[in-house]
């Protein structure tokens, strides 16, 4: 890719100024500033400015916004956008259609050869073995992979094409105009890198028109889903030829590759075809874009996808049963009370108001949905649904094993056999698309996590009608041409290597936007110039970590508060057994004659800390810290919180407070060290330490069969008053294992006088949730279940 932009026409000029046709780096990021956020007009009148035309700083050398699109059309491009007018022989559309698209088969070899993804590539289609099983992850790994590679010729690589295609509002002030955008990614790009929007491995091949015809009304979707087809084979004709044929393609690494072949379309007659193809359940479509293509069956390559599939098959189906038979003002009340937790959202308002949500709000209701309605409605419907929600939750697994695929089939079948507590029927497709996950896992490896939902509407054009679709063209060829050639300048400005290789695997232990990650490598005094995702903190580099080193700490340099006494403390946070608990722990730790020396010795405390683990499904690669997770809140009592804001955590007790041995759940009230000004701490005292409040657990999963979770109860001991009061303790920050959550047990009825800032305190009972995250999920089921 930045061979060809080497190899431009402004070649000479870019040896002298790399930002040619602008003066520079100075000029040229407010030129991609406007390029990116402004309209033709709104970027004139800005260049009209006073501030711009000033005397006092150096002017840009355009002056109209029309000058400024020809400085962009110069530079290097990605393959070009053509816009093609479609002829609909015999049918009338209200409007002409226009077909917005480029060569399938370019885009490919542009995303093929970029070298962002040079570290994040597969080739070659590999077995992995796991305990005598194989294992099926990345689709370059499952068997319809080595199916294509053994019928390929000797030392040719496999490019698998990957579609996208959904409807969406291309404009919101013409009259909310419709298309089907097309998106395309290879599959030799690992799946954590191309599935998120941000890393730009998806790219936009067509937008294809919705062309509303003015014929029978029992004609227009079929005739509608005709013209898509026939756009598609357009689109794709040199890939599908390619499939056939080969045709060489540059990688990062200098490889070939191959690819697909032309389809030839015949008149038709509508009205018969239609009336014959609803005989058979068939779709209508005669000569669908797939026809003709190599190695291709739709029965295989329409994969499933987790967001329409299991999340939105939760929301319209689940949520709703759950609605009907716990009620709307109850359901909402319990999710109202529920404690908050960072990196979840909180729904404040209830949840059976809502019309519409997101995918990351369907997670997180499917978080708590079990133990929302346990012991509200039939332990039949609970068994129902937490199967179900086992079942997404498994579904999610980046890699399978013949195990855990028939683990996920157990799941359904559990459905299966509770179902009679739903509905008496269950005639829904998308149930039925379930089933076929255990078919498709090994055929094409782990299920599509996230969504290619990149369907932003084009609000920078000038709303003309006459020119739209001319105005679009130029806005897809500015957008993708800027952020290549922003890097490609950034590299050879700085005269650093265009070859994104890996030679020392750097620091790959944490999750980071491809071209960050090679930005950081190569010039990080960079970054702080470049837009994208804040990249994951590895506080394994620089944390407090555990005794296995299995577990990273991080707390601030600065505390919260600083030089405090232990009795301050104690009425700040209202632990009145603080300070005993204290001098007693420092008596068991030092040596007695060490004792008066530390026990009025001043106290920091901090309002939080961050706890960090390395994924379970993905161990090479550490846990965002600012997940539900990790990021865990300290917080006295005050205003919004009249017991303070006090997360739970996994203890690995050793016999402190009477805790015994073994995991431990606790709710932690204060953290704090000793301060370092005085007498010199022992090691034993030199360290950060938590005051927690301890729980103890009263029934296991198997215990009851419906929840299948942990149930704890808040640990209570005679006070010297002779009243109950809680079971503290301090241990070392060390000891914490987990962030956990706890979800009331509600009984028949939520108390609708609990908040989510009291709810941890007013209630005794709870249950542990197997669903705070699928990672947690996962720990819980492998290491305690």
């Amino acid at each position: 890719m930045f061979e060809c932009m080497k190899a431009h026409d402004y070649k000479p000029a870019h040896e002298s100024n790399v930002y040619y046709p602008f003066l520079g780096r100075e000029e040229w990021e407010p030129t991609k500033f406007l390029i990116e956020n402004l309209n033709q007009g709104e970027i004139s009148h800005f260049l009209k400015l006073l501030w711009v035309k000033s005397e006092v700083r150096q002017k840009p050398t355009f002056n109209m916004a029309s000058q400024l699109i020809t400085f962009m059309d110069t530079l290097p491009k990605r393959p070009p956008w053509p816009c093609t007018r479609i002829e609909t022989e015999g049918y009338i559309t209200t409007y002409p259609v226009h077909l917005i698209w480029c060569d399938a088969l370019e885009v490919t070899k542009h995303i093929f050869g970029n070298p962002v993804f040079a570290n994040d590539m597969e080739f070659d289609p590999y077995e992995v073995f796991v305990n005598g099983e194989q294992e099926y992850g990345e689709w370059i790994s499952s068997l319809c992979a080595h199916d294509i590679q053994d019928k390929l010729p000797r030392g040719a690589t496999i490019v698998p094409i990957v579609l996208a295609s959904d409807k969406t509002p291309v404009s919101r002030q013409m009259g909310g105009l419709e298309m089907h955008p097309t998106f395309l990614t290879i599959a030799n790009i690992r799946s954590d890198i191309r599935m998120k929007a941000t890393a730009h491995a998806w790219l936009c091949i067509t937008y294809m028109p919705i062309p509303q015809f003015v014929c029978n009304p029992e004609f227009s979707s079929l005739l509608q889903a005709c013209v898509w087809h026939w756009c598609m084979d357009m689109v794709c004709k040199n890939l599908k030829h390619t499939a056939a044929v080969g045709t060489g393609m540059v990688d990062p690494l200098g490889l070939l590759r191959y690819g697909f072949t032309p389809l030839h379309i015949d008149p038709w007659k509508v009205q018969e075809f239609q009336e014959a193809a609803k005989v058979l359940y068939l779709s209508r479509v005669r000569l669908p874009f797939w026809l003709n293509w190599c190695f291709t069956d739709p029965a295989i390559f329409l994969s499933l996808e987790i967001l329409h599939t299991c999340h939105k098959f939760f929301f319209d189906h689940i949520l709703k049963w759950c609605k009907e038979v716990v009620g709307a003002n109850e359901l909402d009340a319990c999710c109202c009370l529920q404690h908050k937790c960072t990196g979840t959202h909180h729904f404040g308002q209830g949840v059976s108001h809502v019309q519409q949500m997101m995918g990351q709000e369907h997670r997180d209701i499917q978080c708590t949905i079990v133990t929302t309605i346990a012991g509200i409605t039939d332990p039949d419907f609970i068994c129902a649904v937490r199967a179900l929600v086992y079942f997404i939750y498994k579904a999610q697994s980046p890699t399978f094993t013949p195990t855990s695929i028939t683990d996920v089939a157990s799941s359904l079948q559990e459905l299966h056999a509770f179902k009679h507590a739903i509905l008496h029927h269950f005639e829904i497709p998308k149930l039925k698309l379930l089933a076929s996950f255990t078919q498709a896992i090994p055929q094409l490896g782990s299920i599509i996590q996230f969504t290619a939902d990149c369907k932003n509407p084009f609000e920078h054009t000038s709303h003309q009608c006459a020119t739209f679709t001319e105005q679009i063209v130029h806005l897809l060829d500015q957008e993708e041409t800027a952020r290549q050639f922003d890097l490609y300048a950034l590299l050879c400005s700085n005269s650093l290597s265009l070859n994104n290789l890996i030679i020392n695997e750097f620091d790959k232990v944490i999750d980071m936007d491809p071209m960050l990650g090679w930005i950081a490598r190569i010039a990080p005094e960079e970054l702080s110039h470049l837009q994208g995702p804040r990249p994951v903190r590895n506080h394994f580099l620089k944390g407090l970590l555990s005794e296995d080193s299995r577990i990273a700490f991080h707390i601030t340099v600065s505390s919260d508060h600083t030089k405090r006494t232990p009795l301050f403390l104690a009425q700040l946070y209202q632990l009145p057994d603080f300070p005993l608990k204290l001098c007693s722990f420092i008596e068991e730790s030092v040596n007695p004659t060490l004792v008066t020396h530390f026990r009025s010795h001043l106290l920091d405390v901090w309002n939080k800390f961050h706890l960090q683990l390395h994924l379970m499904l993905c161990p090479h690669l550490v846990m965002p810290s600012q997940q539900p997770s990790g990021n865990l809140f300290v917080t006295p009592p005050s205003a919004n919180y009249s017991h303070g804001n006090c997360d739970v955590v996994l203890l690995q007790m050793h016999g402190e407070g009477g805790g015994g041995g073994g995991e431990n759940p606790a709710q932690v009230c204060m953290v704090f060290s000793l301060s370092k000004k005085g007498p010199p701490l022992s090691p034993e005292l030199d360290q950060v330490f938590l005051y927690v409040q301890l729980f103890e657990v009263i029934a296991r999963p198997q215990d009851d069969v419906g929840v299948m979770m942990f149930c704890v109860k808040r640990r209570f001991m005679t006070g010297p008053d002779g009243t109950q009061v809680r079971v503290g303790a301090i241990i070392p920050l060390l000891d914490v294992t987990h962030a956990i959550k706890l979800i009331p047990v509600y009984r028949d009825r939520a108390d609708h006088t609990v908040t989510s800032s009291t709810s941890l305190e007013h209630y005794d009972t709870f249950y542990l949730n197997n669903f705070s995250d699928k990672e947690w999920y996962h720990m819980l089921h492998t290491e305690f279940m």
